[in-house]
């Protein structure tokens, strides 16, 4: 029996394997364009997100957990639903009738599961039941309240852990977390801020900036600083009297951040002070004018300096993967075509037109070794035995990848480039040209040819 055809494009040998690169920055179009593959609204969104922070802020301060953890908490979580729909995974909420964990949608198991991931990595080790045990308690009276050995945590307890493994590997298996709160109190002391009015307001500030995206764009410096500023904005007409030459003090090359990048921190904060208010630790200590005539200077100036709304983004690929409505405006700057009031949530604000194009803010990047070029890291690649994937559609989740061969995951660029080099050589097609040379009758020793072979036919016939 003769053997098989081998299909041309069918991989012959080991698979050479996909490399996930740690990104511990992510870009605001990368942002929306893993908002806009997991697909729903952004008012849903923006709901389902606030509620995990908040949720993860609640069940942290009942168990004593320092501030680290919350925030290693709430970027793991960010993390996880960039890689995740929300429909891969199911909910978590206590039941009061028959103290049974139900499928509701209250709190999520993305949350508990960062809290989970996050005491384990920052040392303040807390049992999956005592997790579960501390939301509980927190839904119910005193007399209805267990303990973490009650029986009704099991399949919870389950959940957490199999949940444990999706958010280390949404993450990149990246540790490298950032806590900007000390340094808000150290250059709180340098400013010379008044501690009660200022200070404790900058703090709070600090651990709202977790309850949106900027965690994930900005550094360390950038959420200080921003954070400090917006305080002494607010506090500015009691507490903080010489405010300009405050700002004027602050040396943005020194700490290796732009006031540009600032700027952008703190319109995401004044978009979640703006719409969701209530939601936040410092909002309702405030009225909403003292957000939008904050907001106005920012804008003029940010308009007179010309940065744009999301800095190193490119505002043409946010607004085409928010949608066509927004993709057909052209090229926004800080949040609408020409001007500077959008807002990064979409929502129209007092200071933003209602058809400003808005902008929402993983996880890892994929590197997938290749026959070819390599691939910078964090951008995706395709591999031999899996197909490219189409602009608009959704990356395959890590598990799913496993499948066809092994994910690695590393932090250096760097080395993960080397790599892919080096294995694309064994998978490169290489052709090799040869002259043959082959006899071509005339055309008129083809005719005679041709009369001969009738001749021919004729006398067998």
């Amino acid at each position: 029996m003769a053997p098989a055809a081998i299909e041309p494009d069918t991989l012959v040998g080991p698979h050479p394997s996909f490399i996930e690169v740690a990104k511990p920055y992510i870009f605001e179009q990368q942002l929306q364009e893993c908002l806009a593959a997991n697909g729903g609204s952004e008012a849903r969104e923006d709901h389902i997100r606030l509620q995990g922070v908040a949720w993860i802020d609640r069940v942290r301060k009942a168990l004593m957990l320092p501030v680290r953890t919350y925030n290693t908490a709430c970027v793991y979580y960010h993390k996880f639903r960039l890689v995740h729909s929300d429909s891969e995974y199911n909910y978590i909420v206590s039941s009061r009738d028959d103290l049974v964990l139900c499928t509701t949608d209250t709190d999520k198991d993305a949350a508990a599961a960062s809290l989970f991931t996050a005491c384990k990595i920052e040392d303040t080790l807390k049992k999956s039941k005592e997790i579960l045990c501390a939301a509980w308690n927190l839904n119910v009276n005193p007399a209805d309240k267990l303990s973490p050995d009650d029986p009704v945590f099991e399949q919870g307890s389950k959940t957490l852990i199999g949940l444990e493994r999706l958010m280390l590997e949404s993450s990149g298996f990246d540790f490298r977390n950032r806590y900007p709160q000390e340094l808000v109190i150290k250059l709180c002391k340098t400013c010379n801020l008044p501690p009660r009015p200022v200070s404790s307001c900058a703090y709070n500030i600090c651990n709202d900036l977790y309850r949106t995206f900027a965690p994930l764009k900005q550094t360390t410096v950038t959420l200080a600083i921003a954070s400090v500023e917006l305080a002494a904005r607010l506090q500015s007409a009691t507490a903080v009297a010489d405010f300009p030459s405050l700002l004027s003090a602050i040396d943005y090359a020194a700490w290796a951040t732009s006031r540009a990048e600032v700027m952008e921190t703190l319109l995401d904060l004044l978009d979640l002070y703006t719409h969701h208010r209530a939601a936040t630790l410092e909002g309702p200590k405030f009225a909403i004018d003292a957000f939008i005539a904050i907001r106005i200077p920012l804008n003029n100036e940010a308009t007179a300096a010309g940065f744009p709304r999301h800095t190193e983004s490119d505002e043409a690929a946010i607004a085409a993967a928010q949608g066509p409505a927004t993709a057909t405006a052209g090229a926004v700057t800080n949040g609408k075509p020409a001007a500077n009031g959008g807002t990064s949530s979409g929502k129209p604000s007092p200071q933003s037109p209602l058809d400003a194009p808005g902008s929402a803010a993983s996880g890892a990047g994929t590197v997938a070794q290749q026959p070819g070029p390599a691939r910078g890291g964090g951008s995706t690649a395709t591999s031999p035995a899996s197909p490219a994937e189409t602009p608009g559609t959704r990356a395959r989740a890590v598990g799913e990848r496993g499948r066809d061969g092994t994910v690695r995951f590393m932090l250096d660029v760097g080395r993960s480039k080397e790599e892919q080099e080096k294995v694309a050589e064994f998978f490169r097609d290489e052709w090799e040209e040869v002259e043959v040379e082959v006899e071509v009758p005339r055309e008129g020793e083809r005719g005679d040819r041709r009369g001969e072979e009738r001749g021919e036919e004729r006398r067998y016939r």
